[in-house]
């Protein structure tokens, strides 16, 4: 067991399936009181009811009120999990701009919401965690998804400024960035999934497990796939080689797609 998350109050949003529901699984088996948030009200009451958590359908933008009240009036822990993937289109192509928009509603500007609505009592107790969910795209680049890739940025940068400057204010955030998971998000990447994802893809328990282990090690950067951390070093020493190497990727799928 793990103490950090016992008697906690969790809340996970898009947990009606997926990475979400693993997460919500695994802090109710560790004695942690769960909200399950997803947009389908129908999959967040059925893993409510599989775990004796509490569903609180809706936008994960605005659900911290009403999640907190379902909970007592604290949360400990917010799981910032929900997230889209989707296709802004290539230059040249038209501009889905209502696609971006969305991307960085989810992906972004709900992880910020629900920061600020958090913080404030987080800061008066003098603790509380952030969990986000990100993605190893936020740490490197995914072919054939501009707003995903984007935005994943932009949710591990501001995990990163949440750790920074509070964490001695008694707040612990982590930052989770796997590549593939067998998920539907996975199996609606189409081509460049199949290509770049599928053939090193874990399941959602492999994610948990790798969030708890990192609670347990106090750790802000999670790694369900290790080799992610060869390969930001990579980027980040040598960029034109890294970015030489994607473009190569992104070459073989233009064949294949």
């Amino acid at each position: 067991m793990v103490r950090a998350v016992q008697g906690a109050n969790v809340v996970v949003t898009g947990a009606g399936g997926g990475i979400g529901a693993a997460l919500a699984r695994r802090f109710a088996a560790q004695g942690a009181r769960v909200v399950v948030n997803d947009l389908d009200a129908d999959r967040a009451k059925a893993v409510a009811a599989e775990i004796g958590g509490t569903a609180v359908p809706g936008d994960a933008s605005s659900i911290v009120t009403e999640a907190r009240e379902a909970l007592g009036g604290t949360i400990d822990v917010y799981c910032a999990n929900a997230g889209v993937g989707r296709d802004g289109g290539e230059p040249g192509e038209p501009l889905d701009e209502p696609g971006w928009a969305l991307s960085w509603d989810v992906n972004v500007m709900a992880h910020v919401r629900a920061a600020h609505a958090l913080l404030p009592d987080w800061l008066e107790r003098g603790g509380g965690r952030f969990v986000s969910t990100v993605s190893a795209a936020g740490l490197l680049t995914m072919i054939g998804t501009a707003p995903y890739s984007v935005t994943k940025h932009g949710a591990y940068a501001f995990a990163e400024w949440l750790s920074l400057t509070y964490r001695h204010r008694g707040v612990k955030v982590h930052a989770i960035c796997p590549q593939g998971v067998r998920t539907d998000m996975l199996d609606a990447t189409g081509s460049a999934g199949d290509l770049v994802l599928k053939p090193t893809a874990i399941e959602p328990d492999d994610v948990a497990d790798a969030l708890f282990r990192g609670i347990e090690e106090d750790r802000f950067l999670i790694l369900p796939h290790p080799e992610v951390a060869e390969y930001y070093t990579a980027r980040a020493t040598d960029p034109d080689r890294w970015l030489s190497g994607m473009n190569r990727i992104q070459q073989h799928w233009e064949t294949v797609r």
